[in-house]
Order: structure tokens, then sequence, then C-alpha cells
């Protein structure tokens, strides 16, 4: 059992008279109190971010004051701990402000004393958890910087909904093409969440054979079907507690999908053969790189459990929409490997940086990271360049080539850069590169480079 965090004051005094007056006082201040007989097992109670004080006699039978002071302390240095001491208690007192008490009373005392002293030391405690959980907040943020590389502008979003998502119980649905990393959102999100503790069951729909599927996700009962010797616990069951991370869930069957909303409704799953009902503590994370809005129109998709399950989505950007960051993941890995490898790093030339901007990355990160793998290891790098839809397109090699061509590699690689970014218009484009728009109008048109393609407009650019 743990104490209520909207309890403000712990107040422990074997003296029943005394602990009714002081309980009293504090209560007519407007505080919430919790008054105590005993000390034994009070630390075991409060958890480590409670944001109450304690107050407490130092001698009483059992466990003293001193000897809470050191459990309390042990699980949280940073608790306030207020002491009563008697008239010849006093050089205790002193002992135990050395030991961190925050502060001590000497009976008998005033009862504006008492409460001055309490709401002090609440206010510290106010100051102590705030700084906590800015701590806290800043590491996580640093923590999903180093799993998810990018500075880009669709990266930040993704970022920034990661962190505001993951503090939440809402289940959540992750779009995304093959390879963009949609496993790493989903550890992100429970790790970055109050189930970090529990379980996280990753599970791909797609690889499982529809004649287990059911088992698998809900379990079994011995008898429940052919085979079928022993109870099998299945993966909703296991994760209670933490996270079940659903991948390629377009692949499940109407069946299997009438089964998996019913669990989302009423957050309780029947094994196989089976009539008990087991409550579930569960967060859902789906994931899927198809249109399930348009799946459930074609009539593949239950369209109910889109609904339920499109609550929260969260859209991770293809690579080939993250400009520069595809450098940044480059360089990441390539050094991951060298390390892992025991191999001295290498850095990206010009020309290998043009070439690297102007993949279009169909496998997206996890074909990068395999590229990255072979630049460590010193191996010809060659990338297919073939459209994200499986059109046929063309094999590129990353080589340095002489100046001329890094020179016009690397000139290409900053217009690309540029291009990657949100641009109005050919003038902002231009004043960006610091060229004339008709000189800009001519380097686009020697590379190959399409305004359009950015995603702006610019008809209403007149050339110089």
């Amino acid at each position: 059992m743990t104490i209520d965090n909207r309890i403000q004051v712990v107040l422990i005094d074997d003296d029943p008279h005394l602990r009714q007056a002081l309980s009293q006082t504090l209560d007519l201040a407007g505080l919430k109190i919790l008054p105590l007989a005993e000390a034994k097992g009070l630390a075991g109670q409060l958890e480590r971010d409670w944001p109450g004080v304690v107050v407490s006699d130092i001698r009483m039978p059992g466990m003293d004051g001193l000897e809470l002071l050191t459990d309390l302390h042990a699980q949280d240095p940073e608790l306030p701990v207020l002491l009563i001491t008697g008239h010849g208690d006093v050089p205790l007192a002193v002992q135990a402000m050395r030991a961190g008490a925050y502060d001590f009373l000497e009976k008998p005392f005033a009862s504006d004393a008492l409460l001055d002293s309490v709401r002090r030391a609440l206010a510290l405690r106010r100051l102590v958890l705030d700084n906590r959980s800015l701590r806290l907040a800043l590491s996580d943020r640093n923590e999903l910087s180093a799993r998810l590389v990018g500075q880009s502008a669709p990266m930040l979003r993704l970022r920034e909904q990661i962190g505001a998502l993951a503090a939440t119980k809402a289940d959540v649905l992750i779009l995304g093409e093959t390879g963009a990393g949609k496993e790493v959102v989903a550890r992100a999100l429970h790790d970055l969440s109050s189930r970090r503790n529990g379980p996280f069951v990753a599970i791909n729909a797609g690889a499982l054979a529809e004649s287990v599927v059911e088992s698998e996700l809900f379990g079994h009962e011995p008898g429940a079907f052919t085979g079928a010797q022993k109870r099998r616990i299945g993966k909703f069951e296991f994760a209670n507690g933490g996270t079940l991370f659903l991948d390629e869930i377009e692949s499940m069957s109407l069946d299997v999908q009438v089964k998996l909303l019913r669990l989302l409704q009423e957050r309780v799953v029947e094994r196989l053969g089976g009539n008990q009902q087991i409550p579930l503590d569960i967060r859902i994370i789906a994931a899927t790189k198809e249109d399930l809005r348009q799946s459930a129109d074609q009539g593949r998709f239950r369209a109910d459990l889109y609904y339920r399950l499109n609550v929260a989505p969260l859209r991770i950007p293809p690579l080939r929409e993250r400009g520069e960051d595809a450098l940044m993941l480059f360089q990441h890995f390539a050094d991951e490997a060298s390390a892992r490898h025991g191999l001295p790093p290498h850095e990206l030339q010009p020309g290998q940086r043009a070439l690297l901007l102007r993949h279009s990355w169909p496998g997206n990160v996890r074909e990068l990271q395999n590229a990255a793998e072979r630049f460590a290891l010193g191996l010809e790098l060659a990338l297919d360049n073939s459209a994200p839809d499986g059109g046929v397109g063309s094999t590129v090699e990353v080589v340095s080539g002489g100046l001329s061509e890094q020179v016009e590699n690397f000139e290409k690689s900053l217009i690309a850069a540029e291009l990657a970014r949100s641009h109005s218009s050919l003038r902002s484009l231009a004043e960006a590169l610091g060229i004339p728009r008709k000189t800009l109008h001519d380097k686009l048109r020697k590379h190959g480079l399409n305004f359009a393609d950015s995603g702006a407009s610019s008809h209403t650019d007149e050339l110089d």
C-alpha cells in the first residue's frame, strides 16, 4: 500500500493527545494530514517522488525518529523530515540535523512555528520535484535525439510528438514506410513512459502464419485445438503492465481484427478454449506501412478498428523528405560500425555527400544503415536508386571523383540541401544561396534539380 500523493504531511507521534493536537493545527491550516502512531514500515509506503513532508517525534517505541530519518533518506535523500524533540534531546536533534533532517522543534513549541516550518519544507519539496521533472525531461529529450538522429523540420516535429504522447496512456498508431524506423519509435514511446520498467513486447503480425496468429496473440488453454497440450500465455497477456508493439497490423485477418477491437475497448483478453477474462493493463502501439483508411474503404480492414486506432497517429517521414538528415545518419551509423569493427572512422568527401543527398532511399533508414556499414568496412558503396514505388532506377556508385567533379558535386549538394528546406519562392531560395535568380535557374537546369520538387511554387517569380 502506498500513501496517497494528495497527503501533504505525514505526522508520527506515539502520544495520542499530542498527535491529535498537532493534527488539528495542521488541518485547520488547510493541509492534508496522515497521523500515525508508529514509524515502522513508513518508508516502504512512500514513493520516491511523493510530494509531501514528514513530521516525527524522535523518542518513540519500536523505530525512533533517527532510524526513520535514515530509512527515508536511503530512499530519497531530499525528502524533508522535521523532528520533534523533548527538552533534554537537543544534542540528539543537532545530531539529526547533521544527518540530514530538515528542521527540529523543541517541545513545547508554538503552533505558528510548526506551520512555518512545514510550509517552508513543502515549498522546498515542490522546488526539488520541479527540478527533478525538468532534469528528467531534458534527459528524455537528449535520449530521444540520440535514438532519432536528425535536425530536419519533420524529425523535430516527430520528436516533439513522441515526447508529448509518451507521458499519456493513449494507444498509438505509427505510420511509416518499410525501414523508416517504426520499432525505434515504438521503443522510444515505451522507454519514455511510466511503463518503462514493464515489458516491451514486439510482434510482427505479417510474419505469423494465419493458423497460429490467434494463439500467439491471445494464448490458449490445453485442448483448445489439435496439438494444444498445455496452456500458452499470449503476447497481450505477457505484455501486461507494459507495452505491446504490433507491426504490420494491416496483415491481420478480419476475424483477428474483431478480437483486437474488443481487447482495445474492454482491456481484457480471453485465451482460446478458455472462459476466463483476464484484465490487462497494457498500452498498444500498432504500426502499418499502408493507408488503413483506404484499406477500410476497400473492405480489407475494419473501419471501426481503424477509427479506434487512429486516435493518436504518428507519421514517420521517409528519408527522402528529411534533407541533410541523411548525411547525419550516414556518418552516425558509419562511426558506430567503425567502432564495432575496430576500424578507423572515415569522413565523407564532398562528392560522396552530394550523391547521398541525391539518393531517394527507397529502403529508408534500414537501407542507409546497411550502406554506412559497407562504407565503414571500406567496401565499394553502390546505392540502389530505385523509386520508392518499386519503379526501376539506376545504381549510383559513391566515389570521390576528380577535383572538377567534386566541385560540381559539392555545388549540387549545397543547392539540393537548400531545396530540402522550406522555401516559398525562387527568390527566397536564391537569397539563401547568395546568388541571382537567373544564375540559380541555370544551375538548377545544369544539375537536373527541380524547384517544384521542394513543394513550393515558383510561377510568381520572374528571372533576372
